[in-house]
């Protein structure tokens, strides 16, 4: 576990705090929000390759669901025959279901680190994880503007982040057009679900923001603007 833990730290914790105190030290102002937020792009523009190619797979999916409820309605007493030709038909136009989670679970492992580094890096101890050619600011001031506390937890923030969170998923769920019937009751099933997904995660998203500092809340709208701005650069015509 020591071990695990050790690794974490030189992986990800500390090139993370490190690079949040070189932006905090050399951008103008000393601002940590500014350096937040470009910490923030920085790490987006990174995976930026990843995320189109994720998102690519989604619209794909997505512009494949009228082939795909007809599988279902052509083999409805058949599962696995139907499983079998949505397989095959995700072959056929080389799509890979599964490529959506592969940045979610990359994605998580910086969100932890950046916790901690927003949670524990504004603390004095915490600096002998600096490398030795960055600068020891000595007290990290941990406001926005002036104005922010990016060390507290921030009602404003919070709800900002989920309104955001919230027009994300609404960009990229699917419309139905109009006229268009429902079909199986479990096509109705799933996109009941999808609707209350798409209200459930941005009040989740509040309540945790509101028990965490407004750092993370920062880092999370900032990257969830990016992620709409690169879904529209995708998804246009």
């Amino acid at each position: 576990m020591e071990l695990l833990v050790q690794t974490f730290n030189t992986i990800l914790y500390q090139p993370l705090f490190n690079t949040l105190v070189l932006l905090y030290e050399f951008l103008p102002g000393h601002d940590f929000g500014i350096a937040i937020i470009v910490l923030t792009i920085l790490i987006r523009l990174l995976f930026f390759p990843l995320m189109a190619k994720s998102l690519k797979s989604q619209k794909a999916i997505t512009e494949l669901q009228p082939k795909i409820q007809d599988i279902q309605k052509k083999y409805k007493k058949d599962k696995e025959r139907q499983t079998k030709e949505i397989m095959e038909l995700y072959q056929r136009e080389k799509i890979n279901p599964f490529g959506g989670c592969l940045p979610v679970l990359i994605q998580l492992p910086i969100l932890i680190a950046l916790y901690r580094v927003f949670w524990r890096g504004l603390q004095p101890e915490s600096l002998h994880f600096l490398y030795s050619f960055v600068p020891n600011p000595g007290l990290i001031n941990p406001s926005f503007l002036g104005v922010l506390n990016l060390s507290q937890p921030n009602l404003v923030l919070a709800v900002l982040t989920g309104v955001c969170q919230f027009f994300q998923s609404k960009t990229i769920t699917p419309k139905r057009k109009k006229g268009e019937k429902g079909g199986e009751l479990a096509v109705q099933i799933s996109e009941q679900v999808s609707k209350q997904m798409l209200y459930f995660f941005p009040i989740f998203t509040v309540m945790i923001l509101l028990r965490l500092p407004a750092a993370v809340g920062l880092y999370w709208v900032v990257s969830v603007l990016f992620s709409i701005l690169q879904q529209h650069l995708i998804y246009k015509p």
